[in-house]
């Protein structure tokens, strides 16, 4: 039997790994995730901001609001 995966497994296992987070509106950030809460709160680092996939600017480290995110990728 396959083992069940929960979302905050999919979160842990991105823990200190670089990701791509996409919010309401279309704007993506990519970076290292440090950090999360149960609110999916997260904390990247070396976060830069993309559009259309290229860098469009780079913000060092940024804290997204979860209510914000539509999703959390693996970059």
């Amino acid at each position: 039997m396959a083992e069940q995966r929960k979302p905050f497994d999919l979160l842990n296992s991105a823990l200190n790994n670089t990701v791509i987070v996409g919010l309401k509106g279309g704007k993506e950030f990519r970076g290292v995730m440090i950090a999360y809460d149960i609110h999916m709160n997260i904390v990247l680092e070396k976060a830069e901001l993309l559009e259309n996939g290229e860098v469009k600017k780079g913000l060092g480290t940024v804290l997204v609001r979860g209510d914000s995110v539509v999703y959390v990728s693996p970059s």
